[in-house]
C-alpha cells in the first residue's frame, strides 16, 4: 500500500497559509460581484436598445442626484398597444411602434438625459430641464410621440402616449422612488387627454405597491428599480 506523507505545518504558519488564500478569493468574489452588477446596468433592451430597468434607474439616480430642482423624470405608457399588436400589423407592427417610441424619447431626452424600457410599452426618461422650460418641452414630447410610425409594406399607425412627471423641486426630494410613483400617477390622472401631467404632492401621496400604483404591472412582486 502506498504510503501518504505528511507535513506537519506550525499553527501560525497554517492561519498565514489559510489567510494567503482567503484573500485573493474575497478580492475575486468581490470583482466578481462588481463586475455582475455593472454588466446588469450596461444591459440593454434588445428591441429597442434602450437601457432596462436596472440600467436606467442607475442612471436616473445619478441625474436627479446631480442636478436636483432642474431634474425631472417622465414616464410614458402607450395608449391602446394591445390594439396595434392585434391589428393588421400584428406583433410586427407592435415592435415598430416600441422602436420608434424608443428613438423619439432618446431624440427628446438628447445628451442631457437618458430612456428607459421598463417593460411592455412602459418607457421612462430621467433629463435635465430648467422648470421654466418644463411645460413647453412636455408639449413637444407628447406632440413627438403622437406622430404616425411606418410600420412594414409603408402603412402608418396612429400611436399616442400618457405622459406623467415629476420633479424635485415641486415634490421636496431627489428620491427617484417617490418621483417615479408621483410621475406614474400623474400620467394615470392624465390618460388618454393627449397632454403631459406634472405630478403635484397629492400624486405622491397615491397608495403604491413596490413604488409604484397599485394595480400597475410587477405590483404582485418584489420590484428592483424603485
Amino acid at each position: 500500500m502506498a504510503s501518504i506523507a505528511r507535513v506537519h505545518v506550525p499553527s501560525g504558519n497554517r492561519a498565514l497559509i489559510l489567510t494567503s488564500i482567503a484573500v485573493p478569493l474575497t478580492g475575486w468574489t468581490v470583482h466578481a460581484v462588481s463586475l455582475h452588477r455593472k454588466l446588469a446596468a450596461a444591459r440593454r433592451d434588445p428591441l429597442t436598445g434602450l437601457l432596462g430597468r436596472d440600467g436606467y434607474t442607475t442612471r436616473a439616480r445619478q441625474i436627479t442626484d446631480r442636478h436636483g430642482d432642474n431634474a425631472l423624470v417622465v414616464l410614458v405608457d402607450l395608449d391602446h398597444f394591445k390594439e396595434i399588436n392585434d391589428g393588421p400589423g400584428g406583433h410586427a407592427a407592435g415592435d415598430r411602434v416600441l422602436a420608434a417610441t424608443a428613438q423619439r424619447l432618446t431624440a427628446w431626452a438628447g445628451s442631457r438625459g437618458i430612456a428607459g424600457r421598463l417593460g411592455g410599452d412602459e418607457f421612462a426618461v430621467a433629463v435635465r430641464v430648467a422648470p421654466a422650460r418644463r411645460e413647453l418641452r412636455l408639449a413637444q414630447l407628447v406632440t413627438l410621440l403622437a406622430q404616425p410610425v411606418e410600420v412594414d409594406g409603408g402603412a402608418l399607425v396612429d400611436v399616442a402616449a400618457s405622459v406623467g412627471a415629476a420633479s424635485p423641486d415641486v415634490l421636496g426630494t431627489t428620491d427617484l422612488s417617490v418621483l417615479q410613483r408621483a410621475a406614474d400617477a400623474a400620467m394615470y390622472a392624465g390618460k388618454h387627454t393627449g397632454r403631459a401631467v406634472l405630478a403635484d404632492r397629492s400624486h405622491a401621496a397615491v397608495a403604491s405597491i413596490n413604488g409604484r400604483r397599485a394595480g400597475r404591472a410587477g405590483t404582485h412582486t418584489l420590484g428592483k428599480a424603485a
